[in-house]
């Protein structure tokens, strides 16, 4: 089958690759660009361990196709930090120890801070709906939750 070339922005750089049209938007992150903080968990859209955002929806990569990408803006783990600085969710994680064996951590990573740019404020109960696609089998939520809801604070008081 021939391959499809594709032309998007991936942390807000401009990448062209090509791909097989039956290639899976995660694939192509790993294989094709060497961003390898989305990780397969399920490969079905189940454990958001692939999550990333695509023109700012969150989105399990292992669902979506690569050529789907065209024209589009996504966003990984890898571009949360700003350089050498950490997001404040990434130091507030390491902080309250909110990861364990790294597998879902990009993924409740991409998906909180797509969370907190919508919601500045969330309850705790909009973190853990929020969180709901998003499994982790080695920390519970206890301390994920407390880093969130501690970002969020710092965050509102630095705008």
């Amino acid at each position: 089958m021939s391959k499809t070339h594709v032309t998007t922005k991936v942390n807000g750089d401009e990448v062209e690759f090509l791909c097989d049209p039956r290639e899976t938007l995660l694939d192509v992150l790993r294989d094709r660009l060497n961003l390898t903080g989305a990780k397969e968990g399920c490969g079905t859209g189940d454990c958001g361990a692939c999550s990333v955002t695509v023109d700012g929806r969150l989105v399990c990569s292992c669902l979506m196709l690569g050529v789907e990408a065209e024209g589009k803006e996504i966003g990984t783990v890898e571009g949360i930090a700003t350089g050498e600085e950490l997001h404040p969710l990434q130091r507030k994680f390491i902080e309250y120890a909110a990861l364990q064996c790294g597998i879902c951590t990009p993924g409740i990573l991409v998906a909180t801070k797509a969370l907190l740019e919508r919601t500045p404020d969330p309850t705790e109960e909009q973190v853990r709906y929020w969180l709901a696609g998003n499994l982790c089998r080695c920390t519970g939520y206890d301390k994920i939750i407390r880093a969130v809801m501690d970002t969020a604070a710092e965050m509102r008081e630095a705008s």
